[in-house]
């Protein structure tokens, strides 16, 4: 049956791709260490006792209608509170929107700014613009990146690629890596978006920069900075992503926010509310109310944070064990989010049953197979092949499940000819 050239063209998500094969294997009895989605098991991070209150009691006051497209006027009110107390970002309810999770956001972002054929610059890895670039039709440049540089781009990476350019994709904490900005990288970014701007035409559509930091409120130790704190003359040329979705473990509740511009905040909401992609109200009713609650806030990321380091560095860790033992593997220090980067540098090698690892899938699956831990290989955030590096997602894995996986991975690569 014939459909569009999307549907025919249109790539479905690797990582879910991957997730499901753990699935089948765990449904046919095997206890797969599943570290590939960025989720949380709610049996170990459950979402905050006063949200999840909130939710009941909004439900019970029949908060069950259609919310306004942009969202209650309340979260926004909120939202906009929230963001000058904690990141010092200056924003009116009129420049905040509300959507389903961070996703809408994202989508309606593209929409409301690339055209097809327009040039969106991003590195590689990264979550899923590759995929927004394809339904958009946008001119994609995906920007390599190394690990010298914890996988984030510079401005000398994207300097080459930034002229006529609509829009530029940056995510600090960054997905996959869990790795951050640096204050000084991000200013020459920002300084060459500025300088990029100053050389457009009248009528001549920016360069835009959109900027998820949805793991702001999740960091260890390094500080968060976002581009126009660091260059208000930005103002009107980014977007943000952000939400309640990581931080607060609460990835179902499905609320999100994007905020920026209030004439492109604006277009975003009327594509939102064709999508029909808001939060449910009684969500959005219990968010603004909790987010309020600043010691309960504080209480809950003082704990939530440090048990998701704890665990990071403990994978981390290990890995680093392996590699002083001669594995060929290495990972990079944990600074948010709750990913590691992981390197296991072993294509060209055999497993015992004599098949060739060729691909840093193939790397993938045979830990799955041979050590029972699955992983999501950055090929799948547009990375090469063989790229041997991979993410580690630790939200559904207690630091018990994390500290059982490094004898099995130690084991498995050591069957490796």
């Amino acid at each position: 049956m014939s459909v569009s050239v999307l549907a025919q063209t249109l790539k479905g998500s690797e990582i879910i791709k991957i997730g499901n094969e753990i699935n089948e294997l765990k449904r046919q009895g095997q206890n797969i260490a599943n570290l590939t989605i960025g989720d949380f098991d709610p049996n170990i991070y459950p979402i905050p006792d006063e949200l999840r209150e909130g939710i009941i009691e909004a439900y019970q006051d029949n908060q069950t209608n259609y919310p306004p497209a942009d969202g209650i006027l309340e979260l926004r009110k909120q939202v906009s509170a929230f963001l000058a107390k904690h990141h010092n970002i200056q924003v009116t309810p009129n420049e905040v929107l509300i959507s389903s999770g961070s996703r809408p956001l994202i989508y309606s972002t593209f929409l409301a700014l690339v055209d097809a054929g327009d040039k969106v610059i991003y590195p590689a890895p990264s979550w899923n613009n590759n995929h927004y670039c394809h339904i958009t039709g946008a001119q994609e440049i995906a920007v390599i990146t190394h690990p010298e540089n914890n996988f984030l781009p510079k401005a000398a990476d994207i300097a080459p690629h930034i002229k006529g350019a609509t829009l530029l994709c940056l995510c600090s904490p960054q997905n996959p890596t869990g790795t951050m900005f640096e204050k000084t990288d991000l200013e020459e970014i920002c300084d060459l978006a500025i300088a990029e701007n100053a050389t457009r035409q009248p009528g001549e559509k920016p360069l835009y920069i959109m900027y998820d930091q949805i793991y702001a409120m999740l960091t260890f130790g390094k500080k968060h900075y976002d581009p126009v704190t660091l260059r208000p003359e930005l103002k009107d040329y980014v977007v943000y992503i952000d939400g309640i979705s990581k931080c607060l473990a609460a990835t179902g509740v499905r609320v999100g926010w994007g905020f920026g511009p209030e004439n492109i905040i604006g277009k975003m909401r009327s594509i939102v509310g064709h999508m029909g992609a808001w939060a449910p109200k009684a969500e959005q009713v219990a968010t603004a109310q909790f987010i309020q609650q600043d010691e309960q806030l504080q209480n809950y990321l003082s704990n939530f944070s440090g048990r998701i380091q704890e665990c990071l560095n403990t994978l981390y860790q290990g890995f680093q064990q392996l590699k002083s033992e001669g594995f060929a593997v290495d990972a990079i220090e944990p600074m948010g989010a709750i990913y590691l980067t992981i390197k296991a540098d072993y294509i060209g090698k055999s497993t015992p049953e004599g098949d060739v690892l060729k691909s840093s899938a193939d790397i993938n699956f045979y830990l799955i197979k041979a050590a029972k831990v699955a992983l999501v290989p950055f090929s799948a955030f547009g990375a090469d092949d063989d790229v041997t590096w991979f993410r580690a997602s630790v939200g559904t894995s207690t630091l018990e499940d994390i500290q059982g996986m490094i004898p099995r991975i130690r084991e498995a690569l050591s069957q490796l000819k």
